[in-house]
């Protein structure tokens, strides 16, 4: 919900898709500049206990967003500075959210794990932009950051009743020391390396549709809050879709050529949808991105959490987290700079040829991952 209020919000205050991508970025940079010492202290204490820190500061920023829009005084640096509070509240909590799955399941059940909780988190992306588009064009943006910090104590109060069977050790090594063997792990497990990159340059090239969804809504297609919200909820169909085909695989062999095939269908889907003048084939092309979204980030996750070990897995998470969450912010901020210049449809459909080339690279020449 606060998703689809806070894109529109950015747009209709600034008037400048820019703008639209220095939120996205602010949202996303601090997971890349914070994530590690994050992933650090998830291996350190209570990940449950950090989880629910994290809750409460991101609860704390919807409800003072609604409170400026309800005193009539928002601005922009005001949206943009909670954005920056928000992702480094999901910094820290995000390393530990990660690790979390492997302490609560067996090793083999991980693959479904991992892609329940896709679902769960895409359902929300179904739902949420519906909700969020009427609570906004109803009843206003108040309502729509207000229901969102509402939704925060429900998580809190799960997190709170929840038994892990995850037990830190004592920290015998400083806190630089602990990143270090995180990295030195990576560096020694064979495809890891190319994993984390995979995990960068499929955000940084996959991510900006989404965010710069407005801007196709309402400048390529003439329409309105209706559309912008059918195309997120079209989107998040498509990945509850490709989240469930990948738990109904179970742990299936030859992850990575499944991965990498994926990811050469988020590229074809992206240019696609980036071309289209027809407002059917585009909302086809955002489901069939959003079915290979999912499926390609469920299943690189899925390699890195089980190339891990417990005691690492903080830290590698961390690791990927940069990566991953990383791509976000850089690419959303350079797409926005792009933008004005050769228009969004020129700058989404580049990138979708080129994750389309590095799913070929991987898949063909540089097989590390293929092989997995």
């Amino acid at each position: 919900m606060q998703q689809v209020a806070q894109s529109w919000l950015v747009l209709e205050i600034s008037k400048s898709p820019f703008l639209l991508g220095l939120d996205a970025f602010l949202s996303s940079i601090p997971i890349f500049l914070f994530s590690l010492v994050g992933g650090v202290i998830a291996d350190r204490m209570d990940r449950r206990r950090l989880l629910i820190l994290s809750q409460v500061v991101q609860l704390s920023c919807a409800f003072l967003l609604a409170f400026l829009i309800y005193m009539g005084v928002v601005q922009i640096w005001h949206i943009l500075t909670l954005s920056f509070v928000v992702g480094t509240a999901q910094s820290f909590g995000g390393p530990a959210y990660q690790a979390l799955v492997p302490s609560l399941v067996e090793p083999e059940d991980l693959p479904n794990a991992l892609a329940l909780q896709s679902i769960q988190f895409n359902v929300a992306r179904v739902i949420g932009p519906v909700l969020g588009g009427l609570a906004f064009t109803k009843l206003g943006y108040v309502w729509c950051f207000s229901l969102n910090g509402i939704s925060y104590i429900a998580v809190i109060i799960s997190l709170a009743l929840l038994t892990i069977r995850f037990v830190p050790k004592k920290a015998e090594v400083s806190m630089l020391t602990s990143m270090k063997q995180g990295i030195a792990f990576i560096r020694n497990q064979g495809a890891m390396e190319a994993l984390i990159a995979l995990a960068f340059l499929m955000t940084f090239l996959g991510i900006p549709v989404l965010t710069f969804l407005p801007v196709f809504a309402k400048d390529v297609f003439h329409g309105g809050p209706e559309t912008f919200t059918t195309m997120l909820s079209i989107s998040g169909a498509g990945a509850i879709t490709g989240a469930l085909m990948v738990a109904a695989m179970g742990n299936i062999s030859n992850k990575g050529k499944v991965a990498l095939t994926s990811l050469i269908c988020l590229g074809l889907s992206i240019a696609g949808f980036a071309v289209s003048k027809v407002l059917i084939f585009s909302y086809a092309m955002l489901f069939v991105s959003g079915v290979a979204l999912m499926a390609v980030f469920t299943l690189i996750a899925s390699l890195v959490q089980l190339i891990t070990g417990n005691e690492m897995r903080g830290r590698v998470m961390s690791v990927y987290n940069v990566a991953f969450r990383g791509g976000m912010p850089i690419g959303s901020l350079v797409t926005g700079w792009l933008v004005p210049i050769f228009s969004a449809p020129a700058v989404l459909a580049v990138d979708g040829l080129l994750l389309f080339a590095l799913g070929l690279y991987f898949l063909v020449i540089q097989k590390k991952v293929a092989e997995l």
